[in-house]
């Protein structure tokens, strides 16, 4: 038992090492795009103020991205259909970035039910699949989610490539008719030049200015279905942040906090919540299906 105390305490210690170190070096490259773009950045690099909120911002993210790999077994079972009950909101089905699964989405899963939002599922949607296969599974579940509930429609929400399979769904295959609104936290909407390295067939697609997101923010966003991005100006792996704005969408700007603490932070989590209320208030009537 000892031994194997031991082995544990190894393993976290250098997967939390790596992570640091990743997060670390994913901060430099996100500094260096900020300074080159922002001279003013470079003489207020070692100021006390500056430094703190370096430090807070590697300490949190290290923390937040360490969390989600500790809770990623809870996430491999396939979660159970939302009971069919009378609700006063809407569904919610919440998608997961790019190498994550939906054991990340926990916190914000728990935070929605104490809001109201009774009926939620999360799913998995496997880095090794394209934009479309994973576009396509989500429809599958949102029309699961409708004949199961009878309801006729349903809200998303995505965090990082979660929030463009979310939008492709939408803006793309038709599932406007679907959905109340949606919502995406830390999305790559305009691209990340850390794309590239992405061991995914989808990195290539989320170069800034590639041939695909030219084509994907051409395309009109649908009337009537609200959307809001969320970002924060820290992201360290949505370079530039402000890659983070879709078009069309109403913007939420953040600040002191990191790629994967959108998840956790409250300011965060109560910008989302504030989101969803506007998206019910637009969308009031919660809509069931007409029965044969």
């Amino acid at each position: 038992m000892t031994t194997l105390l031991c082995l544990l305490f190894l393993l976290l210690k250098y997967t939390t090492g790596v992570i640091a170190l990743t997060v670390l070096m994913s901060y430099t490259v996100a500094w260096y795009e900020r300074a080159n773009s922002r001279p003013d950045l470079i003489d207020r690099r070692f100021t006390a103020r500056g430094l703190c909120v370096a430090i807070w911002l590697l300490v949190q993210e290290t923390g937040c991205l360490l969390l989600t790999i500790l809770l990623r077994p809870f996430g491999w079972p396939q979660p159970k259909l939302p009971l069919a009950e009378s609700a006063e909101l809407p569904p919610v089905i919440l998608l997961h970035g790019l190498f994550q699964n939906r054991s990340c989405l926990f916190w914000l899963q728990y935070r929605l039910r104490t809001a109201g939002y009774q009926q939620i599922i999360s799913i998995n949607t496997p880095p090794w699949r394209d934009l479309e296969t994973l576009t396509e599974s989500l429809a599958k579940k949102v029309d699961e989610l409708r004949i199961n509930l009878k309801v006729e429609k349903v809200i998303l929400i995505g965090h990082s490539m979660g929030g463009m399979i979310a939008r492709n769904y939408v803006q793309n295959r038709g599932g406007a008719a679907h959905v109340h609104g949606m919502v995406t936290i830390g999305s790559p909407h305009h691209g990340s030049k850390l794309a590239p390295f992405a061991l995914s067939p989808m990195g290539k697609m989320l170069l800034p200015d590639s041939t695909f997101l030219r084509k994907f923010n051409g395309v009109t966003w649908p009337e009537g279905t609200p959307a809001v991005s969320i970002y924060t100006r820290y992201d360290n792996i949505v370079l530039p942040a402000d890659s983070g704005k879709m078009n069309g969408a109403q913007h939420i700007e953040l600040d002191g906090m990191g790629h994967t603490a959108l998840l956790f932070h409250p300011r965060s989590l109560n910008a989302v919540l504030s989101a969803l209320d506007n998206i019910t208030h637009e969308n009031p009537v919660h809509q069931k299906l007409q029965k044969d």
